[in-house]
């Protein structure tokens, strides 16, 4: 009997009642929990860049490259927005003497780093 291309490239397969089912196993990787960046990026590679997706995941590069990617955006997200304070003059004593005027300075900052960080790294 002739062998099939995946049993001549070391492949496998197992017998469940008249069916040959391959054995097909991905690499083992170092599953690290993602935050919301990693989680940002998976979603954009899986509806955006599928080939690009299927490719990682079958080399089993795709979790390594979202935990990568999780951990640059974050320290890329925290050192802007530290930037931003010192440029704009968004202090402790702002902080204390209006509040408001605070909270609504901030939530700008962190808006503007949020998209930075989108653009530079999860949707490129």
């Amino acid at each position: 009997m002739n062998k099939s291309s995946f049993e001549q490239n070391g492949g496998s397969y197992r017998m469940v009642s008249d069916y040959k089912i391959p054995n097909i196993t991905l690499p083992v990787e170092a599953i690290k929990p993602l935050g919301v960046w990693g989680l940002k990026r998976k979603d954009y590679l899986m509806k955006h860049k599928r080939v690009q997706f299927n490719i990682m995941l079958m080399n089993g590069t795709l979790w390594n490259h979202l935990a990568e990617v999780d951990e640059q955006a974050l320290d890329m997200f925290s050192r802007l927005i530290e930037q931003m304070k010192v440029n704009e003059g968004v202090t402790e004593q702002l902080k204390e003497e209006n509040q408001m005027e605070w909270v609504a300075r901030m939530n700008n900052i962190e808006a503007r780093a949020r998209e930075a960080v989108n653009h530079e790294l999860i949707y490129c």
